[in-house]
């Protein structure tokens, strides 16, 4: 197996976030300056450069479900940006308040079989939690969180939304806007990340360093320590049986089927510095992850011999974005420049 360049760009800072229309004919990227950047995602044609927000961006996101691709992004400025992506038009703002924007995440859409629900899009700003339409109207705005939210995660039925913050994390129902359910926690929260498909596992990445686990339907958690340092990134393969972080030098990979991790050695797939970033493809097994010295390899933890393919980047990457059919690995990195990379056997 092998990562060949398909193309690479520019753009004026570092990337500070990546994302892929849910057709995969357009990748954005956000610069940590602030200017949002629009591209063919298979080719890299016909970029276009958006204004974004003045102060800084902070987070993208695409809607899953739009007559054209809708896009979102929150800044520092306190404001939340909608976009037609492939226009390269703005929009719509929704102007939150003096907190910056850290956090965006659209509802999934409905599955077959399930009766459509409102699109949605969460916006964390500061202790506050809103619900924004796709025309940027407030559609509910939160009590404010005890701390400042810092992670935010929907189930992927898209009935309930979990937004984290210092103490613990709430679980808030999609529709009537009450608390399902809340998990203390009482550390740091970094990441917050639901097992597919049926959301049967909550889990956090935390400052303390550790990962910790809830089964909510079961009213059970577990404790997962000896990380190295804080775990900000966490993700699940798409049967929601592995569950892949960061947190030190190498792949930390825990089995989540059957009772979960618990009492079970995780895979370690080893790298030669810090990890920055680790992501699983959304409907096959192969795992990228990223360190620090700007190495990138791609694992199937499931194999005897899990190494497929390793890549060095001339920079440390910052985000790693499957595009929607898994063929494509975007990559932003600290130097400002956007790769797109295609996996070929």
């Amino acid at each position: 197996m092998q990562l060949h360049k398909t193309w690479a760009a520019p753009i004026d800072d570092y990337v500070i976030d990546l994302a892929w229309s849910p057709d995969g004919a357009h990748l954005a990227a956000a610069s940590q300056a602030g200017p949002l950047h629009l591209f063919a995602g298979p080719t890299g044609e016909n970029r276009r450069e958006l204004p974004g927000h003045a102060e800084g961006t902070n987070c993208l996101a695409f809607a899953p479900a739009s007559p054209t691709p809708l896009l979102a992004s929150g800044g520092q400025d306190g404001a939340v940006k909608l976009w037609d992506a492939a226009a390269g038009q703005h929009l719509a703002t929704a102007a939150l308040g003096p907190s910056w924007i850290e956090h965006l995440a659209w509802r999934p859409a409905a599955r077959a079989g399930q009766p459509p629900s409102a699109p949605l899009l969460a916006a964390a700003s500061g202790r506050d939690l809103v619900f924004l339409r796709p025309d940027a109207s407030i559609a509910h705005r939160f009590k404010p969180a005890p701390k400042t939210l810092s992670a935010l995660a929907w189930h992927p039925q898209g009935g309930a939304l979990a937004a984290a913050y210092f103490g613990g994390i709430c679980l808030w129902d999609a529709d009537d806007h009450l608390a399902q359910k809340e998990f203390p926690y009482a550390q740091g929260i970094a990441t917050l990340a639901w097992s597919p498909p049926d959301g049967r596992w909550l889990v956090s990445g935390n400052a303390d360093p550790s990962v910790h686990l809830w089964l909510p339907e079961e009213d059970q958690e577990f404790h997962m320590s000896g990380y190295e340092t804080k775990v900000r990134q966490i993700t699940f393969n798409h049967t929601g049986q592995k569950l892949a972080t960061t947190g030190g030098q190498d792949v930390c990979v825990w089995d989540c089927a059957g009772a979960g991790p618990e009492g079970r050695e995780p895979t370690m797939l080893p790298h030669d510095a810090p990890l920055v970033a680790v992501a699983f493809q959304h409907r096959h097994n192969l795992l990228a992850a990223a360190s620090k010295d700007g190495v990138l390899q791609l694992w199937s933890p499931e194999r005897p011999q899990p190494l497929r393919a390793t890549v060095k980047m001339p920079a440390p990457a910052t985000r790693l974005a499957w595009s929607p059919d898994d063929a494509l690995l975007a990559v932003g990195t600290e130097k400002g420049v956007v790769y797109v990379l295609r996996v070929e056997p």
